[in-house]
């Protein structure tokens, strides 16, 4: 074979290996472009199933729900919802419209659809309502906040699409009324002081200047019975401002704790009696009839025996003040779970006006011709609720009034 022929077969081989090895080096770089493009396809897929979850538990965390409305359909679909995550039924896709404000309460049902019609006819750009609804598991209402804008118009400016959000606020309503309250009761702290200031200011000066105007006349060498009579009247206001800075003490250990509550057991009936050898000689003194009415019953309580008696020798030393003629009688009986310790008297009775709770405030004044009730009866309040009862009172004028106590009776 000549060298011609080999040149020729050696250029035949070539013309015909060139090709093919073409062939297969772009076999291989598709495949390998084939094979990466399926990693980042995997790759993007994977980043879009993990956003899909992310998103999806942002959504349940924050509570929102994303819609849209068709304004010339009248439809309205959620785009996400965090209640497909609870399984908690919503509203379906490209249901009527009317169905977003269906289950809202009634105060807030005509005010939200004027605003999302105001939102559809273009009055406006934009809404921001919260809101009270139903809720969907039927357990009782959430409060809701909605956003809502119109997404896109027509070549005449009027809205085609509203994207809006809805979201729970449950949390925030709560931490809102929260701190109303607080700030309320902090207003009704500030101003309860301030009438307590002033009031007391009052109850505090009036003994305190009849004790001063009483001594001064008393060092002008007035007769015998002048002196007896101002000694007395001194003595009187000394009691009452003695007795006011003793309640304001008790008052102010109440309402800084109040202590311990200790319970024992004890005989109602021996309880009574001593309360009526304590003020025996009071009632004596302005010819008053004190006793322990024969129907009480025959009660064997466990409570703190000392703030029951702080309670009940108020109602009696109340009494004997405001009584001039007749009796005053205390008595115990049973109420519906809870023992009852109880005062009455003849004297002339309290106007209805007063009747009930008001009576138990700090210093109200009923006769401008009488004493104020002090802090008192509102200590007996407080005391009761320590005890885990309650206070109150019934009246009639000319007749007389019934001040009592309830407390637990196992």
């Amino acid at each position: 074979m000549t060298f011609s022929d080999l040149l020729q077969i050696d250029i035949l081989f070539w013309l015909i290996a060139l090709p093919i090895v073409v062939v297969l080096v772009c076999c291989l770089i598709w495949q390998r472009y084939q094979h990466q493009k399926l990693e980042s396809e995997m790759s993007m897929l994977n980043k879009v199933q993990r956003r899909t979850i992310e998103y999806n538990l942002v959504l349940k965390a924050m509570k929102l729900a994303i819609w849209h409305i068709d304004v010339q359909e009248r439809t309205i679909t959620y785009d996400a919802d965090y209640r497909d995550a609870l399984d908690i039924p919503s509203i379906p896709p490209g249901s009527d419209v009317e169905q977003f404000c269906d289950n809202l309460l009634p105060e807030y049902k005509e005010r939200i659809a004027a605003r999302m019609m105001d939102l559809a006819e273009g009055r406006t750009d934009q809404v921001h309502e919260q809101y009270q609804a139903h809720s969907p598991l039927g357990d009782g209402t959430t409060w809701g906040e909605t956003y809502a804008v119109v997404d896109k118009r027509d070549t005449n400016g009027r809205p085609v699409t509203i994207v809006g959000t809805s979201m729970r606020i449950d949390k925030q309503k709560e931490i809102e009324m929260a701190l109303i309250k607080a700030r309320n009761q902090a207003e009704e702290s500030d101003r309860m002081k301030t009438a307590f200031l002033a009031n007391i200011s009052h109850e505090v000066r009036t003994p305190l200047n009849a004790i001063v105007g009483f001594s001064e006349v008393l060092a002008g060498n007035p007769s015998d019975g002048e002196r007896t009579m101002l000694w007395k009247l001194i003595s009187q206001n000394n009691d009452r401002l003695l007795h006011l800075f003793e309640d304001m003490v008790n008052m102010s250990r109440l309402e800084a704790g109040g202590g311990s509550v200790h319970k024992t057991r004890f005989l109602i009936g021996e309880f009574l009696q001593e309360v009526v050898d304590k003020y025996a000689a009071q009632a004596a003194e302005k010819h008053l009839t004190l006793t322990v009415d024969e129907h009480s019953e025959t009660l064997e309580p466990n409570t703190d025996r000392d703030r029951l008696m702080q309670i009940v020798c108020h109602y009696v030393d109340n009494a004997l003040k405001f009584t001039t003629t007749g009796s005053v009688t205390i008595g115990s009986n049973l109420e519906v779970g809870n023992m009852r310790v109880w005062v009455r008297d003849t004297g002339k009775g309290i106007d209805s006006e007063y009747c009930g709770d008001k009576l138990f405030e700090r210093f109200v004044k009923i006769d401008e011709f009488e004493q104020g009730t002090g802090l008192g009866l509102s200590i007996c309040r407080r005391l009761a609720i320590t005890l885990g009862g309650k206070v109150g009172m019934e009246s009639e004028l000319g007749v007389g009034s019934l001040f009592w106590v309830d407390v637990p009776y196992a």
